[in-house]
Parts: C-alpha cells; sequence; structure tokens
C-alpha cells in the first residue's frame, strides 16, 4: 500500500477575488465615462445641426437659445428638396459616387489579388508604395492635376475642366490606393490552401479569383466599397477646383456655393442640406457596419 505524503508547510497562493472585482468595475466606470464623453462630442454637431434646420431664418437670425426650437418648420427641407439646383448637386454626387465605386473596385480587387497571392519579384515593395500614395495629401496634388487636365484638354480638344466627369478620373487617386491596401490584407488572411487547390484542379489564376477568393473575401469587398463611396460622396476640394458651372456641381460644393451668398448665409437651408448629404452614408453604414468592420479587420491575422 502507498502512502501519499502532503507538505503542510507549503504555502498556497490565495487569489483575491475581491480586489479584482474591484479592479474590473473602476475599469468599467471609466470606460463608460470616456464612452459618454466620446457620445457627446460626437453628437453635439449633428444634433446642433438638427435643430438649426428646424428653425426659420428670422427665428435664426433673432439669436434666441440655440439649442431650442420655439417654433419648428420644415420649411428648409421643403425648399431644398423642391428645388432643382440641389437635386441636380444630389444627382451628380450619386452617379460620380456609383462610377467611381465601380472603377475602384474593378483595379483594386484584381490589384490586391496579385499583389497578396501572386508572388513576384518586388511585390512587397509595391504593395507597399501603393498605400503611400494614399498618404500624400490631396492639397499638394490639385495644383499639377489641374495643370495636367488643362494641357490635356489643349492637347485632344475634350474639355476636362468644369466637367463632373473629371471626377470620375480625379476620385480613384484618393481611393484606389486605400482599398488595395484594405483588400491585400484580406486576401492575405485566406488560408493559402484555398488557391494551392484550385491551381492544382486546373482553375486559372483569374478563375481562382472570381470563384473563390471574392465569396470568401466578400466582407473585405464591403468595407472598401464603403471607403471608396464615403470619400467620393463627401470629397470638396477637387470638386471646388475642378467644377465651377452650377450643373456640374456636386453637393458638398454646391450646398455651399448656392446657400452662401457674398456675406449672407442662409443657415437653415445649410445646416438641412448637410444633414441630407450625410444621410447615404449614413444608411449605408448602418446596414453594412459588421461587413465594413470585418473587412477592416480582417488583415491583423493571418491563415
Amino acid at each position: 500500500m502507498t502512502t501519499v505524503t502532503v507538505d503542510k508547510a507549503t504555502p498556497t497562493r490565495k487569489v483575491k477575488y475581491g480586489s479584482m472585482s474591484r479592479d474590473r468595475t473602476w475599469a468599467l466606470r471609466w470606460s463608460y465615462f470616456f464612452l459618454v464623453i466620446f457620445a457627446i462630442f460626437s453628437l453635439t454637431p449633428p444634433i446642433y445641426m438638427l435643430i438649426t434646420s428646424l428653425k426659420s431664418s428670422a427665428e435664426i437670425s433673432a439669436a434666441t437659445n440655440p439649442w431650442w426650437v420655439f417654433h419648428p418648420t420644415l420649411e428648409n427641407y421643403v425648399g431644398l428638396l423642391t428645388s432643382n439646383q440641389f437635386l441636380r448637386f444630389f444627382w451628380n454626387s450619386a452617379i460620380v459616387s456609383i462610377f467611381v465605386v465601380t472603377i475602384t473596385m474593378l483595379i483594386s480587387v484584381p490589384a490586391a489579388f496579385a499583389l497578396a497571392r501572386m508572388r513576384f519579384w518586388g511585390s512587397a515593395v509595391l504593395a507597399t508604395g501603393v498605400f503611400l500614395t494614399y498618404l500624400i495629401p490631396e492639397t499638394l496634388l490639385f495644383i499639377p492635376l489641374f495643370k495636367m487636365f488643362a494641357v490635356i484638354g489643349d492637347w485632344t480638344g475634350i474639355q476636362l475642366i468644369n466637367r463632373w466627369y473629371v471626377l470620375l478620373i480625379l476620385y480613384p487617386t484618393l481611393t484606389v490606393p486605400f482599398c488595395t491596401w484594405i483588400m491585400i490584407g484580406y486576401f492575405a488572411s485566406i488560408p493559402k490552401e484555398l488557391d494551392e487547390a484550385a491551381i492544382i484542379d486546373g482553375a486559372s489564376w483569374i478563375q481562382t479569383l472570381t470563384r473563390i477568393f471574392i465569396p470568401v473575401a466578400f466582407p473585405g469587398i464591403i468595407a472598401a466599397t464603403i471607403f471608396a463611396f464615403t470619400v467620393s460622396w463627401a470629397q470638396f476640394l477637387y470638386p471646388l477646383v475642378f467644377t465651377t458651372s452650377t450643373d456640374q456641381l456636386v453637393m458638398p460644393v454646391g450646398i455651399i456655393t448656392s446657400l452662401i451668398k457674398g456675406d449672407v448665409f442662409n443657415w437653415g437651408q445649410i445646416m438641412t442640406g448637410a444633414l441630407l448629404g450625410a444621410a447615404p452614408p449614413l444608411i449605408i453604414y448602418a446596414f453594412l457596419m459588421d461587413y465594413y468592420i470585418a473587412g477592416l479587420t480582417a488583415g491583423a491575422t493571418k491563415g
């Protein structure tokens, strides 16, 4: 018979569950505190815009309590939604955004697939260079781009300046690099066994991309699509520089140029136009937020 001896002198380690509970409680309290501060800073501007959009011009000029509506009215919304000029701005923004998203995806998805899966000499350096081009601010690019398009227009006889379709060439310079970078991270996180099995079965690279990687990488594609749409919808500098005629303007520039006349600011309609302009991206984010988060965080892990 075997006897087991227990060393009673060995000290036992006690876990202070009460201390851990208190630390976690304080951590949650601080988290909620900073979340409330963040929510206040984030929601204050749109709430103020909404309140101002429900005021008449007379009430805004009266300089009463800016955070309260004494006589709410929808005249600013009715005035904009029945204005052919505003509807033209909205239509131009929608057309430009849809085309830019399409162009961006047609370029970014194959480029990201090639850089992430078709390993070739210099692919890593090229991938880094693609992202670095996105870091160049547009404030440094619009002057040489304006000169370049003016010269091209003189040579070809095709007027590019003051035409909304010039934005279809300009906006992808902002959207393609970042969307390609997002898709590179997503494609790199997909197991290599998928494309290896497809190649063994006789699939070409195009078939591997269209039949395997695009369905698997759908959340990443959605994230890149949302980003491209948001950038093209909210872009201000390029349309301000390259378009001047009223019928060629997109919404961000059209609201400013048409509702600010000299030193007269139509604040009610400006706030209304800003809220209406923010509605499409907000709706897209609300319905596709899960895909957007999954696409942005996919490159954090591989395999």
